[in-house]
């Protein structure tokens, strides 16, 4: 078994210094906007991702046990059609889902009758160092003849990183509609950038989540136990530890809607008070009204062929798409 240490993607080269030196620059931007909003990064710091951990098993949200019973029922589907591939995941969190996708890959390796080197390698990414690294410990405990390399950083830095200098065929998986907490234009640079790490032959596998009825959509975001909310106003707890700021939590309060126009969740923090927020290493003070509220997160729900139309736009070709018996959540396999 061969194990590389986790990478750490920040100023790694010229082009991602400056996304890191923009670190601040977008929660400047931000909340000098108006109305105010932040980026959903910012939601991922260890807590924020053990919370999001929790919000994966709360019996109103549907999105995370829905894409695993697709992926525990079509893995082996999957693997037959890409082969063995070098599998690259993008936000890979506690790789809880992946496991019904490694577990396929696995068999197949297994199943192999010349030895290919590295056979059964695996590249998680995520921003979050803590969450990764206990993940890839316990990984190489399940899967002794697993490759791993987990690399720390944000998506562009990754796939910068990856580029096409691969020499076995590759799959980069984005799951859990992740997609859907980036608008249009960015969505599509997103998916530029990761056809960009491909070649010709290479596979991409996207978890959408589908359109719906506004009440089962709402109540996946407003949950009962309020580790959603929790979640959201953690945003602001990272903030002031990243950039040395005095957020009061207790001065604001979460809350999620559906755009039915948009076919989008819009997650909100609302200031309860007027007060004013000073965030010192950006040297930044910030007003707010009373119920003046910061767009937080953004969750595009899908319609299937809208989505095939912007993958091919893209030159990502979809081979195959499974669904759940509700319809409610998609899984797009796509081929360069």
């Amino acid at each position: 078994m061969t194990v590389k240490h986790l990478q750490i993607l920040h100023h790694h080269n010229s082009s991602t210094d400056q996304n890191f030196e923009k670190d601040g620059h977008d929660v400047i931007q931000g909340l000098q906007n108006n109305p105010k909003i932040l980026p959903p990064k910012y939601f991922y710091d260890d807590r924020g991702s053990e919370l999001f951990e929790q919000i994966c098993d709360l019996p109103e949200y549907y999105p995370t046990r829905t894409e695993a019973w697709i992926l525990k029922e079509y893995a082996d589907e999957i693997v037959a059609i890409t082969g063995s591939c070098e599998l690259v995941e993008l936000g890979s969190g506690s790789s809880t889902k992946t496991r019904y996708l490694l577990s396929a890959y696995q068999k197949a390796a297994n199943l192999l009758t010349e030895v290919i080197p590295d056979a059964f390698s695996y590249i998680p990414i995520d921003v979050s160092g803590g969450i990764l690294k206990t993940t890839v410990l316990d990984l190489q405990q399940k899967y002794p003849d697993l490759n791993i390399e987990g690399l720390i950083g944000t998506y562009q830095e990754a796939l910068l990183h990856l580029g096409k200098n691969h020499l076995r065929s590759r799959m980069i998986f984005f799951l859990g509609s992740s997609i859907g907490n980036f608008n249009q234009a960015e969505s599509n640079s997103f998916l530029n950038e990761a056809s960009h790490a491909l070649t010709k032959g290479d596979y991409f596998l996207l978890g959408i989540d589908l359109q719906k009825p506004k009440e089962i959509l709402e109540a996946a975001y407003n949950d009962s136990q309020e580790v959603t909310a929790a979640f959201n106003l953690n945003m602001l707890a990272h903030l002031n530890w990243r950039f040395q700021g005095n957020f009061d939590l207790d001065l604001f309060k979460h809350q999620a809607i559906y755009n039915e126009v948009d076919c989008q969740i819009e997650m909100y923090l609302h200031a309860k008070s007027a007060h004013q927020v000073s965030l010192d290493i950006l040297d930044l003070k910030v007003p707010f009204q009373s119920g003046e509220s910061i767009l937080t997160e953004i969750s595009r729900k899908f319609n299937l062929e809208k989505i095939q139309a912007q993958l091919r736009s893209q030159g990502l070709e979809t081979v195959k798409i499974w669904t759940d018996p509700q319809q409610w959540f998609g899984l797009v396999l796509c081929q360069v």
